[in-house]
């Protein structure tokens, strides 16, 4: 032993476990008259925002909750899901969202394999949740909110209160002075995000809150986010725990603008009326964004980051987004990494490249975020890393703090994406000499034909190059010659027109025979929550018909 391991030990003084937990406290201490939450007429400070955090841990502590113990919420973008992204783990419970979009029977499958002890469900959603409870074997007790901004023209009304409790009246009864539970460990369980469903094999991610206290200073650097940044929620919280975004605001003391559906015209009211800093989604929203008719568009003088994950955004979509008004940061990540962990660094110099070159280099997925161990581009056999020459494919591998503890009651999936060491994202893709990862491809989704592998990303950009594509998603069909061909999907932008024969001419200006589809169906394409789009149902529809 050498000196520096004599009478150096761990002590209460020298360590504690990291926790997003206590980000909130300091931003209410400090800057207790900010504020924190906006949600339509209500107002909350950091003060009160803290108070209600602690009354929710006091409440479900009453309830017997702690340590290990899952509360499951389904809710919107309002203030109970940001209460609950403290209050729960206050308690030392697990926080475990629920997509809104589910059906009652993967509902009713999440609430029994998180053995939900508690349940917060919005009104919006009770009719689809009281089926799940029917479903489910597990009996929680059911905690009903009733939104009182709830909008009057809404697409639909609330739903009758399923549960034996009321939201309000829970965190009312709850202590205000109550004394928030660290976790015991940094290495505890925070949350329990259930895998997006692309792929039609879900599966239970645990965090811990080191991974996410880590998180929370890779977003605030990566989005390059201010003192009092005002963030507006346009993605959805129960996605990755919102990218970690819930915790990650208090820790620069800024301001959630809640947002119940994302809309073009009350997305641009956010924006102009409280200079909105940062928001983030998927390519969907910025669809929405720039197809927004004149109408539904309120006019902003600053520039707003948005940051996008999922497929790279086109050239035509960069520029339009540049035009109106928003600084585009393309992110890559995944469930199991807590959201965003690779971001795409940008450099000043590649401002005065041409637009064309300058989306080219966006459009890649980026380097390591300062909190992520390792970014490596494998052979997924050997291990082996490829060449760094933009061409050879292989997987994308991470290492680091802000990778999952693991998949819940799930030894076999963990093991397999913990082998040799590296988390196993799944996602193909290259290593350019730079040092930058562009994804090309899921590696269920790259198509054989005839011998040769085929990107559908790459045969997806050049379907986006035609005016007339919002959406577009490509996947394998049998073929008695070949093996597999490329068939593509193709959601229009409203108005607009095209055939077939135009589009397959457009393609076969920008793509080898080889890589052209073979057929192209005009569909609404169906996506998850988060604008992924599900190719496990393209793939469905090609078998079907």
């Amino acid at each position: 032993m050498n000196a520096f391991e004599m009478n150096l030990d761990r002590c209460a003084a020298n360590y504690q476990p990291l926790s997003p937990i206590g980000y909130l406290e300091r931003a209410a201490t400090t800057f207790p008259d900010q504020l924190a939450v906006v949600h339509g007429s209500i107002r909350l400070s950091y003060r009160d925002f803290w108070k209600r955090c602690k009354q929710l841990a006091a409440a479900l502590n009453h309830q017997g909750l702690g340590k290990g113990d899952t509360v499951s919420v389904m809710l919107s973008n309002t203030p109970p899901m940001l209460e609950a992204h403290y209050g729960v783990p206050m308690a030392k419970a697990v926080l475990h969202s629920i997509n809104t979009r589910l059906d009652a029977a993967s509902i009713a499958f999440q609430l029994d394999h998180a053995e939900t002890k508690v349940l917060i469900v919005d009104r919006e959603f009770a009719d689809v949740m009281g089926k799940a409870l029917a479903l489910a074997k597990i009996k929680p007790v059911v905690i009903d909110y009733d939104d009182t901004e709830y909008p009057q023209d809404a697409p639909q009304p609330k739903g009758a209160k399923i549960g034996t409790l009321d939201y309000e009246a829970f965190v009312s009864a709850g202590d205000p002075d109550f004394i928030w539970l660290q976790p015991d460990d940094e290495w505890d369980a925070l949350s329990l995000n259930y895998s997006s469903g692309t792929t039609g094999d879900p599966k239970g991610v645990v965090y811990h809150h080191r991974g996410a206290a880590l998180m929370c200073f890779g977003n605030t650097l990566n989005t390059n986010m201010p003192r009092h940044p005002v963030y507006l929620w346009t993605l959805p919280m129960f996605h990755c725990n919102g990218w970690s975004f819930p915790w990650t605001i208090a820790l620069q003391a800024g301001t959630h603008i809640c947002l119940r559906w994302v809309r073009a015209k009350p997305i641009y009211e956010a924006i102009a009326t409280y200079k909105v800093t940062h928001l983030c989604g998927a390519p969907v929203v910025m669809s929405i964004l720039i197809n927004a008719k004149d109408e539904e568009r309120t006019r902003f003088d600053h520039t707003v980051i948005f940051n996008t994950a999922a497929a790279p955004p086109p050239e035509t979509v960069l520029t339009r987004m540049s035009e109106a008004g928003f600084n585009v940061t393309h992110i890559y990540g995944l469930t199991e990494t807590y959201g965003p962990s690779v971001v795409n660094e940008w450099h000043a110099d590649w401002d005065h490249l041409s637009s064309p070159e300058r989306a080219s280099l966006k459009a890649r997925q980026g380097v390591r975020s300062p909190v992520l161990d390792a970014l490596s581009v494998r052979d997924p056999e050997t291990m082996e890393v490829v060449p760094a020459d933009g061409e050879t494919l292989g997987e994308i591998m991470l290492r680091g703090n802000v990778v999952m503890k693991g998949y819940l009651k799930n030894p076999k999936a963990t093991q397999e994406a913990f082998k040799g060491g590296w988390y196993h994202t799944g996602d193909l893709g290259v290593m350019h000499k730079d040092g930058y990862v562009q994804l090309k491809d899921r590696s269920k989704d790259i198509i054989i034909s005839g011998g040769e592998n085929i990107s559908s990303v790459e045969v997806e950009e050049a379907l986006y190059k035609h005016a007339a594509v919002s959406l577009c998603g490509v996947v394998a069909k049998p073929h008695e010659k070949w093996g597999e061909v490329p068939v593509a999907f193709v959601e229009l932008k409203a108005g607009a027109t095209v055939t077939e024969a135009e589009l397959l001419s457009h393609v076969a200006e920008l793509l080898a025979p080889f890589k052209r589809p073979k057929e192209i169906f005009f569909m609404e394409i169906p996506k998850t929550s988060t604008g992924k789009i599900q190719k496990f149902q393209l793939r469905a529809f090609i078998a079907q018909n």
